[in-house]
């Protein structure tokens, strides 16, 4: 199935590693790949408000302006999920954070 990848997908790939490694560059580059549909990315507004809100946390300063454009086209619920998702992930990286120190 990786043969399958072409160059876009694998630079989606390789966000998602990097922010898994806690590479907060690589959340708004998420964040700009779903909000536009690119680099192998499906246009979706829940994910790039994910990412564009864990980007923003961590300091990312156009980030929070992103977020705020993505939220304009997003339901009250859509919002609400996408805020869901963001604390999942936090919650994820935290415990993997407190793993890798034990």
């Amino acid at each position: 199935m990786a043969a399958d990848f072409n160059g876009e997908d694998m630079l989606v790939a390789e966000c998602l590693a990097a922010a898994a490694e806690g590479d907060f560059s690589a959340y708004f580059d998420l964040g700009v790949a779903f909000s536009t549909g690119s680099h192998g990315a499906s246009c979706d507004l829940v994910e790039a408000h994910k990412w564009f809100n864990l980007a923003a946390v961590s300091g990312h300063e156009e980030a929070a302006q992103c977020r705020a454009e993505v939220a304009e086209d997003m339901t009250a619920r859509e919002i609400a999920e996408a805020q869901r998702r963001a604390r999942q992930w936090l919650a994820a990286a935290n415990r993997v954070s407190g793993l890798k120190a034990a």
